[in-house]
C-alpha cells in the first residue's frame, strides 16, 4: 500500500507521533524513510482538514532535533567502535566508504555538515553519531541541529503543503497541467539547498584528491 494511502487510515494524532518518531530514529542513525514520511503526510494535510500542518511541522521538528541530539550522545560514548559495529551490521548505509565520504565532509565543513546533512539523506543518518564520535563540541552541533532541523523539517512541511493546496486548486481549473506544473514548482525549490549540499561535498572530495595526488 502506497504510504500515503495507509496514513489514511491512522488518526491524526498518530500520524503527529509516527512522523516525529520515524524521524527522530532515522536522525539518530537508524536507516528509515524519514523524507518519504514527512512529504506524504504533508501532502495529505493539504487535503484533509484534520491534520495540522504546523503541529505536524512541529513534531518533524521535534524528532529531527532530539533524534540528532541523542545520536550525538550515543556517538560520543560508543566511539569509533560503534561505527565498526554499525557498518557490520548495516553495510549499505555504514560501510567504509560511505563513512569516509561523511568525515572528510565533517572535515571540512565542521558544524556546517551538520546543518547541510540534513538535505541529504547519507548525512542525515550520520550526522548526529559521527559528530560525537568526532567529539565535536556540543554547543556548536546544538546550534547547526536546532536551524537544520527547523529549515529542513518545518520548510519540507510547508513547501510541500503548499504545493498540495495549490495543485488542488489549480487541478479543478486546469487539470492535470496544473498539478503537474505545481508540483515541478515544489520539487524545484525543495531541491536546490540539495543539490547546493551535495556538490559542496563533490567539490570537497575532489580537492581532497587532487592534494594526494601532488603529495605522490
Amino acid at each position: 500500500m502506497h504510504v500515503q494511502e495507509w496514513l489514511e487510515t491512522v488518526p491524526p494524532l498518530s500520524v503527529y507521533l509516527l512522523v516525529g518518531l520515524v524521524i527522530g530514529l532515522e536522525s539518530l542513525g537508524i536507516p528509515l524513510p524519514g523524507e518519504i514520511i514527512l512529504v506524504s503526510s504533508a501532502l495529505l494535510a493539504s487535503q484533509h482538514g484534520e491534520i495540522n500542518p504546523f503541529i505536524l511541522g512541529a513534531c518533524a521538528t521535534a524528532g529531527a532535533i532530539i533524534g540528532d541530539s541523542i545520536g550525538y550522545a550515543i556517538g560520543r560514548k560508543g566511539g569509533r567502535p560503534l561505527l565498526a559495529k554499525l557498518g557490520r551490521r548495516f553495510p549499505k548505509h555504514f560501510g567504509e566508504s560511505n563513512i569516509a565520504v561523511a568525515e572528510r565532509s565533517f572535515d571540512r565543513w565542521g558544524m556546517w555538515a551538520v546543518f547541510f546533512g540534513r538535505f541529504i539523506a547519507l548525512l542525515r543518518i550520520f550526522a548526529g553519531p559521527l559528530a560525537g564520535v568526532l567529539q565535536m563540541p556540543y554547543w556548536r552541533f546544538l546550534v547547526a541541529n536546532v536551524l537544520g532541523g527547523i529549515l529542513w523539517a518545518g520548510g519540507t512541511t510547508a513547501v510541500i503543503y503548499y504545493v498540495g493546496v495549490v495543485a488542488e486548486a489549480w487541478l479543478k481549473r486546469f487539470s492535470w497541467l496544473g498539478l503537474v506544473l505545481a508540483v515541478l514548482i515544489g520539487l524545484t525549490s525543495m531541491l536546490v539547498i540539495k543539490r547546493k549540499a551535495k556538490k559542496a561535498a563533490e567539490k570537497a572530495e575532489e580537492a581532497e584528491g587532487e592534494l594526494v595526488t601532488a603529495a605522490e
